[in-house]
């Protein structure tokens, strides 16, 4: 008896999505090229909230033990007031069995770092400064044309490049553009004080302040502002955030007088939009930002994103055929996703109109019960 031969699979974007896709399909006996257009795993942000629904993909990657040992794992969130005084704890259960903490977190660098050596102990090496110029389908493959020249021929095709993903215009030029939700956001990492155990939100006051503890020593604090879209140069930022920060009182004040005109912060608007499905044409399917770029407030966006690439994989293993396969996908992970992306805009939408505390935590509790469900 001859053997199949093994599905041929390029994977375009060697982020979260696509490690994560490759690491999952690698396991399926699929032979994968993972291709970026940037020259090297390029790493942007400062720090990720893991939340316990992520962590548990990420243990199904099976990457979660060095998760836990290089980031931070741990129960629960912390809502405070302006003022810094405790109002009351979210709790994070995950369900019996599920092997891992209800929270978390970690620098983005060491997240990279862990899936990259996962890729590359799965066979795979990735090629950096490349794109697709083009591709054409036909019934029994994908011909794809690099921009070095170079073509191959391949069973299916994933984008995972992201929120302004060529693939996506490439393969639905009538796709809508990102849009600037109202909000921007602002990240420095800052010590981790010895009694802090978990994940804070400060709310009530004009901006949203949160930390998220990312290992023994470091957190990320994160500063949501409504705000007109707004290019701030990096000589700007200090300031600016220190502006933001003066009616914080607790732990936020001692980091508010610890920036200096040097400190490193990161500043990024916030945009998401709504992609029609289905996510595929034919052999071609989206996933992470791709299909369903979303905003930080329900920290899920990598979470999904792993699921993408866990869904995927396991689907390919059921079908023969990549039609049946992106059904198959589309059917049991889509409206998970766009759930994840309408609830983060509807806390955001919240956060900007100042809502009670109470009615923001709602939201977040109500959408983390449904993410522990099975996917």
């Amino acid at each position: 008896m001859t053997s199949q031969p093994a599905v041929r699979v390029l994977i375009i974007g060697a982020g979260i999505a696509g490690m994560s896709a490759t690491i999952a399909l690698r396991r399926t006996g699929a032979a994968v090229d993972l291709i970026d257009i940037e020259p090297d795993w390029t790493v942007l942000g400062a720090g990720l909230t893991i939340t316990g629904p992520t962590l548990r993909a990420l243990r199904r990657l099976g990457v979660y033990e060095e998760v836990a040992a290089h980031g931070y794992v741990g129960e629960g969130i912390r809502v405070c007031g302006v003022d810094g005084t405790h109002i009351r704890d979210i709790p994070t259960p995950m369900p019996a069995g599920s092997g891992v903490c209800g929270s978390g977190g970690i620098g983005r660098p060491v997240l990279y770092r862990i899936l990259s050596s996962h890729v590359l102990a799965s066979g795979v090496r990735p090629r950096f400064g490349l794109s697709v110029a083009s591709f054409s389908q036909g019934a029994s493959g994908v011909d794809v044309a690099f921009s070095d020249g170079t073509n191959a021929r391949y069973d299916m095709v994933i984008g995972a490049d992201g929120i302004y993903s060529r693939t996506r215009r490439q393969l639905f030029p009538a796709a809508p553009e990102p849009q600037y939700t109202g909000q921007s956001v602002w990240r420095m990492f800052v010590p981790r004080p010895p009694d802090v155990d978990r994940r804070h939100y400060f709310l009530g006051g004009e901006v949203k302040v949160g930390w998220t503890p990312v290992s023994a020593t470091r957190m990320y604090m994160f500063v949501v502002e409504r705000t007109p879209r707004t290019v701030r140069a990096a000589h700007e930022l200090p300031a600016g955030l220190a502006g933001l920060l003066k009616p914080y009182g607790g732990y936020v004040e001692t980091f508010r007088e610890s920036i200096r005109e040097d400190t490193e912060i990161a500043y990024r608007p916030l945009e998401s939009f709504t992609l029609p499905g289905p996510w595929h044409r034919g052999r071609v399917l989206l996933i992470g930002d791709a299909a369903h770029p979303t905003t930080p407030q329900l920290a899920s966006g990598a979470g999904i994103a792993v699921e993408d690439a866990l869904v995927l994989a396991e689907e390919l293993g059921r079908h023969d055929e990549v039609a049946a396969t992106f059904e198959a996908f589309s059917a049991r992970h889509e409206q998970r996703c766009r759930f994840v992306v309408e609830s983060s805009i509807e806390i955001g939408r919240l956060e900007q109109e100042q809502a009670p505390p109470q009615a923001q935590t709602a939201v977040v509790e109500r959408a983390l019960a449904r993410l522990m469900e099975p996917f």
